[in-house]
Order: C-alpha cells, then structure tokens, then sequence
C-alpha cells in the first residue's frame, strides 16, 4: 500500500487554511492532539506533519515529505528542487520593497541597509538592478526597522498596505505575487504517481467548488430561451418538465459565485420563480 506524507505548516497565516482544505477534500485530521507533530486522516494511506513553512519546501525537496503545502514566497526563497502541483488559493499576498525615503533608490547612499524575512530574493532582485546592499535578516515587524533606523529598505510581504501605510512607508515595487502551493518531491512524484495525483484532484476539486454555487428555479416554458442566455452555467443548463398546470420547466445550472445576484434578479424580471441557490462541495472537469 502506498503511503504519503504531508508536510503542513504548523502555525501561522497558511495553518488554518490548510487544515480545513485538506478537511474538504475528505483527507481530514482525526487526532492532532494541541502539540502533536504528526496525525492520521480519514485516508489511511495519508499522515500530515505539522513543521514551520519555512522548513517545508527544503524537506520535501530531500525527500522527508512526499507532499508539502507552503507558499511560493518561501519556495522561491528556499530554491528547493520540488514539483509544483497546485495553487491553492488562499494565503494570497504580494512580496513589495518599501521606504521612507523618497526618489529613485540607486540615487540613495550604497549599500542599501535592507531588513527583510527574504535574503535570497532580495540579493537576486537588488543584484539585477545593480544596486548594492547590506541586508539583516529578520522575523517579523520589518515595517519597524526604518523607523529605529536600522534599515533604509524593507523586502516584505503584504495584503493590503495598510500596516505598511500606518508606519509611513510606500511600496515603491513589487517583486513577486506569492499564495500556497502544493509542492511534491520529484521521486516520489514519479513512484507515487496514482496517489499524488488523486490527491492533488481532490484538492482542485474543492477549490473549483469554492467559486461556485449551484441555482435551481422554474421557468415559463415560452420564456425558456431568455433564462438560457440569462444562466449559461459551465456547459449549458440542465432542463427538465415541471409537472404543473401551465407549461413550467426547471433549470439548474452552475454559475460563479460573484454572478449570482445579477442572475437572480435578471432571472426573476424574465419570470423565473421558486429560485435556490445552493454550495458545491466539488467540482471535477
């Protein structure tokens, strides 16, 4: 029987997230204990390790894990040799180079003091641009560091700008837009192929789901062509009688969640009625 491990992050932005995507797509944890490192799911042949983000990408690349879900920001900053299998849509933020200072950074003093989570990139980033720089590595409260003076630069990531912002800095680039991957060590990619790709489906299929919503309603049978172009869904409506008085047809169909309330209301005004909308668990192309 062939087993898989699944390297998660253990705390932080990407935990959460994780454990309830996993949760969905039927490969759940059933006894993590607060502290526990390791737990079984619903998949006997699956067990989740819970270690720092940071540590996943290089773990998965020397084989330790079979699978790893992390972000691309600390894939790219790690510069692992693994496969990358799936975006997984959450943990979404954007990597950004901030200041106090105004003007174009080469005509700032050299080198650079930069204080930042992300060495690596940033010396690729700054090295491209030709511009010199002495770089602390830090955990945590970048957006502090130019305020105490011990950096001109910051190198780090973002969802709003809004903290960024409150402390008077401004994003004077962006360097990468990072969210959480599922990542698989080449070798097992290759002898473990079935498995891993059973479980990238499920995964895909539940992040498909999250966008869309399934509407159902009765329809006019004379009007049954101006609902159709009203609900296309993903390969058209599916339309079946109504056993009714008056000539009534039911339509269902699948439709992004973000159109819904224009397809209500543009529905209605056409004369559809009894109209539900309802959530997907799953979708598989």
């Amino acid at each position: 029987m062939v087993q898989i491990k699944i390297a998660v992050p253990n705390k932080g932005r990407l935990c959460e997230p994780a454990i309830k995507l996993l949760e969905d797509a039927g490969i759940g944890v059933i006894d993590r204990g607060e502290r526990q490192l390791f737990a079984r799911t619903r998949d006997k042949t699956v067990e989740l390790v819970f270690v720092r983000a940071q540590d996943i990408p290089q773990m998965v690349a020397r084989g330790a894990m079979d699978l790893g879900i992390t972000g691309y920001d600390l894939i790219v900053e790690s510069g692992a040799r693994v496969v990358e299998l799936l975006d997984l849509k959450f943990g979404n933020a954007k990597m950004v180079i901030a200041t106090k200072a105004k003007g174009d950074l080469k005509k700032l003093k050299q080198p650079l003091r930069i204080a930042t989570e992300f060495p690596n990139i940033t010396k690729r980033y700054f090295r491209e641009k030709g511009i010199r720089v002495q770089i602390s590595k830090i955990t945590g409260s970048a957006e502090i560091t130019p305020l105490i003076g011990v950096a001109d630069v910051i190198v780090d990531l973002v969802s709003t700008g809004t903290t960024l912002r409150v402390h008077g800095l401004k994003i004077v680039d962006e360097i990468l837009d990072t969210s959480a991957r599922l990542v698989a060590n080449p070798k097992s990619l290759q002898k473990k192929r079935a498995k891993i790709e059973q479980i990238r489906t499920a995964l895909e299929s539940v992040i498909r789901a999250r966008g869309m919503r399934l509407i159902l309603m009765n329809v006019p049978e004379e009007k049954l062509e101006e609902v159709k172009r009203i609900v296309p869904g993903m390969a058209g409506p599916t339309i079946s009688r109504v056993e009714s008085e008056t000539p009534m047809l039911a339509i269902q169909a699948v439709v992004w969640a973000d159109q819904v309330e224009k397809i209500i209301r543009q529905a209605k005004e056409a004369g559809a009625q009894d109209i539900l909308v309802l959530p997907i668990e799953r979708v598989l192309p």
